[in-house]
């Protein structure tokens, strides 16, 4: 049975066409919801299977990046997302979104009201868009367990894209085996420097997940390398499986069985 994806729409979304089609061709039936059709009850999160938060500028990101939506969301849905996710269902959450689950305290310790971490603006102090290598760390993510240890590319677009928590919980991330993906350069090996790391992201940490690997949120964006022509090289390097695919399949892959 292909999972139902509800795929979070409000003002200054602008990444919900392209994560919708990435759904569709991994095998899922994605939805396009807005956020008012939440609040007019003419769905409920537990309508769906899966829940994806894309890319893009909601409400302008005025105040911060994410905040507007993250306080709707535990403002007016906080028991809807409570319930989806004790649940067991799986949550992605891409740039925008990523920025949306850390200011809803979803990530990284699924305690939702309770800020621990926040994504900055870039060192760079401008917006970036480029191409980027991110090592698939051996993490307790489920939209990564067949992948772990490999080096995929992904397009990497924000401006406010740098990962930033106190040591305590930088160190609680890294024991609890949370941190899903590192920026590396062009050894595989993780680092600070720019342009491989596009923001400062500490620990080069591009993208982490709960402590149950079933919230997942990356700055860069896996819905953009879901075709082979979409990579820059692709006529240059032989890639059997666009890299943005294998998040989507296994996160589909994991909704149709919870």
């Amino acid at each position: 049975m292909k999972p139902r994806i509800c795929i979070l729409q409000t003002d200054g979304t602008n990444c919900d066409l392209e994560t919708a089609y990435a759904c569709e061709i991994a095998g899922g039936i994605p939805e396009l919801v807005h956020v008012n059709e939440l609040r007019e009850r003419k769905h409920r999160l537990l309508d769906f299977q899966l829940l994806i938060i894309p890319g893009g500028f909601t409400y302008g990101d005025d105040v911060h990046s994410g905040k507007i939506l993250a306080v709707e969301l535990t403002s007016f849905f906080k028991d809807q997302i409570r319930e989806f996710v004790q649940r067991g269902r799986p949550v992605l959450g891409i740039c925008n979104g990523f920025q949306v689950l850390v200011r809803t305290g979803l990530l990284p310790d699924l305690d939702l009201g309770n800020i621990t971490a926040t994504l900055m603006g870039n060192d760079s102090g401008r917006f970036e868009c480029r191409w980027v290598r991110l090592k698939v760390e051996n993490s307790r993510c489920v939209f990564t367990s067949d992948i772990a240890g490999q080096t995929v590319y992904y397009q990497a677009a924000h401006a406010e894209g740098k990962f930033y928590a106190v040591q305590e919980v930088i160190d609680k991330l890294e024991r609890n085996r949370q941190v899903v993906f590192r920026y590396t350069d062009d050894s595989g090996q993780p680092t600070l420097s720019y342009p491989y790391n596009p923001n400062g992201s500490f620990n080069a940490i591009a993208g982490i997940c709960d402590p149950s690997g079933k919230v997942l949120g990356l700055m860069p964006h896996p819905e953009r390398f879901v075709k082979p022509t979409q990579y820059p090289h692709w006529r240059r390097e032989e890639i059997s499986t666009p890299h943005g695919l294998y998040i989507f399949k296994n996160a589909i892959r994991y909704a149709a069985n919870v």
